[in-house]
């Protein structure tokens, strides 16, 4: 029986920025993204029965209808009627609610791999756009590499990768809701706006010290207040000599990016005592 196999790596906010609240309730965003090595990884086989079974050995995260990547294979099944089922296994290796788009990478890998599986020829665009019924990291993380997100997260222009540089992820141990950090965000009385001009500039100049400069995430202003050990992190990656840090998404993940390989251990061994 044929398996299928997806990639579903993290993505790094480089830039986050909001310039209104829509009517709709959502926030009116400009972001610059871009995928990290980090990643879960699906498998999926069909099933002899009728039914979307999802399995995984991580013992922390759903394996029902309030899954991202079973909500997915149930809307692209139910949208163009297929009755077949599928077995999904999850190996999960990214944090959950982190900021790092775990479960839209999930969702988005499980409609890459059943649109091979079941034969159904969608084209990229109609998969981000099923992507976007069922969050708005979705798309992106359908097309992968680097872009620039506007509207709720789901206009997307495809960017040239970001020069090349090391990652280093910290995460406390808290947990955020991306919704409730949204929702105490003041976005009319905010103190600055990151520049998305800058940052683009530097991915097309391949300027990494340009790039680190540009570095910006608007929800910072909620998430360190509330959080001071995200602050911290940042404070503790900064003096160990990260080349630019910041933290991703609406947190509290903070990624410190660096040059020069020498500067990884260091960086991460003094994370690990901090």
């Amino acid at each position: 029986m044929q398996k299928i196999y997806e990639k579903a790596p993290a993505k790094i906010n480089l830039l986050l920025d909001v310039l209104r609240k829509r009517d709709d309730g959502f926030h009116e965003v400009e972001m610059i993204m871009t995928m990290v090595d980090l990643a879960d990884r699906l498998e999926m086989e069909e099933l002899p029965r009728d039914q979307i079974v999802l399995t995984s050995e991580a013992g922390f995260i759903p394996l029902d209808e309030k899954n991202l990547a079973f909500q997915a294979a149930r809307l692209i099944k139910d949208r163009y009627d297929v009755r077949r089922g599928v077995y999904i296994h999850l190996d999960k290796n990214i944090p959950v609610a982190a900021g790092l788009a775990g479960g839209s990478s999930d969702a988005a890998a499980a409609l890459r791999g059943l649109n091979r599986l079941w034969e159904l020829q969608l084209t990229l665009g109609e998969l981000e756009i099923l992507g976007a019924e069922l969050g708005s990291d979705v798309p992106f993380c359908i097309r992968g590499g680097t872009a620039l997100a506007r509207g709720r997260g789901e206009k997307l222009v495809s960017l040239d990768p970001p020069p090349q540089c090391w990652v280093i992820l910290a995460k406390p141990p808290i947990n955020l809701s991306t919704a409730d950090i949204y929702g105490k965000l003041r976005a009319h009385d905010l103190p600055y706006h990151p520049s998305a001009p800058d940052m683009l500039d530097a991915i097309r100049r391949q300027s990494f010290t340009d790039m680190c400069a540009a570095l910006g995430n608007v929800l910072e202003t909620v998430t360190l207040d509330r959080y001071p050990e995200v602050r911290q992190i940042k404070e503790c990656m900064v003096k160990l000599g990260a080349d630019g840090v910041l933290m991703s998404g609406s947190g509290p993940t903070v990624f410190g990016l660096v040059s020069k390989e020498a500067k990884v251990a260091r960086i991460y061994n003094g994370l690990r005592g901090f």
